[in-house]
């Protein structure tokens, strides 16, 4: 059947019509509120020939108390919760009590889970919503004081949208719409026009806010958003006598918040004496916060009450400066005598203050990185006290500012997979966090575990894969320790030589019977356990020994007579007849005393912050060159020490004999075959045991200092400006071309081989005295038309040759996260311990800073310290 002749419309024509409807009954939504004026639930109108002093004082108006104290504004939302034990309805709890009432604060420094009872935890986290002052949506809610700070500080506008969304025509907002074209062509920006993103509409600010009576059109009211004629209707309304009524009202009042000519003088003396007071109250508990965090010390208490037991560090240090400083002892007092509510005393506020700091350093040391441009990623990881696996992060580069060398902890990361991927994964986030390009990496040093080092799926491995010019290194002082671990493996009599040392110290150690008899009789150093983890620390437990034996001695005899335990009189005996009375304990401890001497001097010198892998390189290649030389003489030495020692002591200066078992010789065996049992006690001493130890010490420095070899050939003519010239221009430039494939990848290079070698051609002239690379960057820093040789140089430097200041960063953690303070937050960690490692840098932070970015996170804040 055609269509002309159907006597019912079809289902489409149906839906159709049906849209057609909907569509003109929403575009007539409002239109008759732009007839009428809606009564808001406050009055928040500002007339526009209202006159300035009412505008603060009025009646019907804005109701401002602006004589009356900042602090004493009712507002539904305190920081810190009760002040004096009441329930003041808050709705932005700090969780936290001061003088009254238990904030049950589940995190306390002093190990203390469950102080108290709180039942304000859940209303703070649903009740602590702050509206956004700048949004349209909220403008009908606001009370007089918000506008008051709306109107001091205008419109906010959202900059990054360029265009809202394509309404039902096909048309939409666009920035461009922020600017009034001028018939000569110039623009004018109209400040005073809004867009809501959220509402996709416009508004006018200074109409919405500030109007007498009736003004009638959408931008004054709901807004307005028919963008087809959009144009059109902002030209009709900018020329309105409304409009500029109310702009010149808004401007005139401006002006006044400029010069503060809103009251009369003694209220703005007032005013301005209380926003001081709490700028320096919040001065000095940032001071607290800084001085706590610094020196490691526990924060809070088993209650948060002032001048009660067991508060805590914090407000014992709070309650010890109101006793000398005038403006504490008053915020104390207002406290105390209930006239104020918002302390700023309470758990939270320390967490936000603690984070702003560690974050204002964190971002201090960014920038100086990213400065820099290359750097280096340390990684090590330690278990905390809550037997969580912490991955300490520390980046190493080259400050242009001083020309030196830093190593500046970034914080701990959780690690869950302690795998080579799951510890690369988290180092890869954590980069994306910070903003750090990971193709800028120059350096990743790591200690000798085999998630860390591996060649196949180890974390340098990983990272090599997505960028080669990440060179490895693994930690020097974590290789010599691992040297001194061969060392000790290589033979029995070193192993028990060790065991023996440990009996010495657990002898007097196990009764302070026994330690008085020990320290009777010796006056200088004393004894210390062995290390089972660093090998060079036992240098302490050796020299002990090795300068006080007789003494050691004659109180292991001692405590063989008086003990009363047989086992420990028998244990004391033996020590003192066989070891320390035997000439072969004498020379081994006078060998080892000479071995862990040069490492432990090696190890200490590799842990310098500014450590370069040039200095690395001649160390360790001077400690191999120490243990050949010693091989050949050291032992005879060492006997000559050791029979002065025996003669002191009264006892044998020779080896004791071994004796000589006879066996049955067998037919096909010669004279000669018995050769190795004619052998004299002191050569079976030097062949057995001095031998196998120090040429376990020179194979183990090179196969595990191999690395650097690798360094010297890509970067040794960079070492030493003597280097750089002894040179011929062949060599110069076979090194600059080696250096420009080492810093290639793909089509990317740090440097180019030819510009390079012009460069160092014409530095290697002017260098008339011997320098290092730092030296050389220095000299370079203040010539910048040498781009390559600096950029060769900054990468040189950029190389890290330990992970020590990682292990650092774990003494402060055992520190901050201790068996009491184990329920410490993540977030909480980080922050005490980048404030307490990187004090050098909290000193530069500006505490103003601090202060605004503080009160900035909130508008009663805005309110409280800005006198709003």
């Amino acid at each position: 059947m055609s269509t002309r002749n159907r006597k019912y419309d079809s289902g489409a024509e149906k839906r159709k019509k049906k849209q057609r409807l909907e569509a003109a009954a929403q575009s007539q939504k409002g239109a008759l509120e732009r007839f009428i004026v809606r009564e808001t639930a406050h009055a928040n109108v500002i007339e526009a020939d209202t006159p300035a002093a009412q505008v603060l004082q009025g009646d019907n108006t804005l109701e401002f108390d602006i004589e009356a104290p900042a602090a004493e504004i009712p507002e539904g939302g305190h920081d810190d919760g009760t002040a004096n034990g009441g329930d003041d309805g808050d709705q932005d709890h700090d969780n936290g009590t001061v003088n009254g009432g238990d904030d049950g604060d589940q995190d306390h420094d002093n190990g203390t889970a469950n102080g108290g009872d709180d039942g304000n935890i859940s209303n703070h986290i649903n009740n602590s919503f702050q509206p956004d002052i700048f949004d349209p949506r909220t403008w009908n809610a606001l009370d007089s004081k918000m506008i008051y700070i709306l109107l001091q500080k205008g419109p906010k506008r959202d900059l990054s949208i360029k265009y809202g969304p394509r309404d039902r025509f096909g048309r939409r907002f666009s920035a461009s719409s922020y600017n009034r074209i001028l018939p000569n062509r110039e623009t004018c920006d109209r400040e005073w026009l809004v867009y809501s993103k959220d509402l996709d509409k416009v508004f006018c600010f200074c109409c919405k806010l500030i109007k007498k009576g009736l003004v009638r059109g959408q931008l004054a009211n709901e807004g307005f958003n028919d963008w087809t004629h959009l144009g059109h209707r902002l030209k009709e309304h900018e020329t309105s006598r409304e409009h500029v009524t109310n702009m010149t009202a808004w401007y005139d009042l401006r002006l006044m918040f400029q010069n503060d000519q809103i009251i009369d003088n003694v209220a703005q003396r007032e005013l301005q004496k209380e926003r001081e007071h709490w700028r320096k109250v919040l001065q000095r508990i940032i001071l607290i916060v800084k001085y706590l965090a610094e020196h490691n010390i526990a924060f809070r208490g088993s209650n948060s009450r002032l001048y009660q037991d067991h508060n805590g560090n914090f407000l014992g240090l709070v309650q010890m400066l109101a006793e000398f400083d005038p403006v504490i002892k008053e915020h104390v007092d207002r406290i105390t005598n209930d006239k104020i509510r918002d302390h700023y005393l309470g758990p939270s506020i320390q967490n936000e203050l603690i984070n702003l700091l560690a974050t204002a350093i964190r971002s201090a040391i960014i920038a100086k990185v990213k400065e820099a441009k290359y750097f280096s990623v340390l990684l090590d990881c330690t278990p905390d006290a809550s037997h969580q696996e912490q991955m300490s992060l520390i980046i190493r580069y080259v400050d242009t500012t001083s020309g030196s060398v830093q190593e500046s902890f970034l914080g701990f990361l959780e690690v869950s997979d302690t795998t080579g991927q799951g510890l690369f994964d988290v180092l890869l986030e954590e980069l994306k966090d910070l903003d750090l390009d990971v193709d800028n990496v120059r350096g990743q040093g790591y200690d000798n575990g085999s998630n860390m080092k591996g060649k196949h799926q180890g974390v340098q491995k990983k990272l090599l894969d997505i960028n080669p010019r990440a060179f490895y290194s693994a930690c020097g002082c974590h290789s010599l320790n691992l040297t001194l671990c061969d060392m000790a493996k290589s033979c029995r009599k070193a192993t028990e030589f060790f065991g023996v040392i440990q009996r010495i110290y657990t002898t007097f150690a196990n009764s302070t019977k026994r330690w008085q008899i020990l320290k009777d009789n010796i006056s200088g150093l004393t004894l210390k356990s062995l290390s089972s983890t660093r090998w060079e620390s036992r240098i302490d437990s050796v020299k002990a020994i090795r300068f006080q034996i007789p003494e050691i001695r004659e109180a292991l005899l001692q405590v063989a007579e008086s003990d009363n335990d047989p086992l420990a009189s028998s244990e004391a005996k033996s020590l003192a007849e066989n070891e320390l009375g035997g000439f072969e304990f004498l020379v081994s401890i006078i060998i080892w005393y000479e071995i862990l001497s040069k490492i432990t001097l090696v190890s200490k010198q590799l842990q310098s912050k500014d450590m370069l892998i040039d200095i690395a390189i001649e160390s360790v290649q001077g400690l191999i060159s120490f243990f050949k030389k010693y091989r050949e003489t050291g032992y005879s030495k060492a006997l000559e020490a050791a029979k002065e020692i025996a003669l002191e002591m009264d006892i044998n200066p020779e080896f004791r004999k071994r004796r000589n078992i006879k066996r049955k010789r067998q037919f096909d065996e010669g004279a000669n075959d018995d050769a190795s049992e004619s052998r004299s006690a002191d050569e079976l001493f030097r062949t057995d045991y001095f031998i196998p130890i120090v040429d376990q010490a020179i194979s183990s420095l090179i196969r595990r200092f191999e690395q650097y070899q690798g360094y010297e050939r890509k970067f040794g003519f960079l070492f030493t400006s003597d280097r750089l010239r002894s040179l011929d221009d062949t060599s110069l430039m076979a090194a600059c071309v080696n250096l420009e494939n080492a810093l290639k990848s793909g089509e990317q290079k740090d440097i180019d081989a030819n510009e390079l070698f012009e460069e160092l051609n014409f530095i290697r002239n002017l260098l008339k005295e011997s320098m290092g690379p730092l030296d050389i960057l220095k000299f370079l820093k203040e010539r910048p038309f040498y781009p390559n040789a600096i950029i060769a140089y900054r990468i040189l430097l950029t190389i890290p040759v330990t992970v020590a200041s990682a292990e650092r960063s774990f003494s402060k953690l055992k520190l901050l996260k201790s068996y009491l303070r184990s329920t410490m937050t993540q977030e909480r960690l980080n922050g005490l311990a980048t404030i307490a490692l990187e004090i050098d840098v909290l000193e530069k932070i500006n505490y103003e800073d601090i202060i605004e970015a503080f009160i900035s996170t909130n508008t009663r804040r805005m309110m409280l310290f800005h006198g709003m």
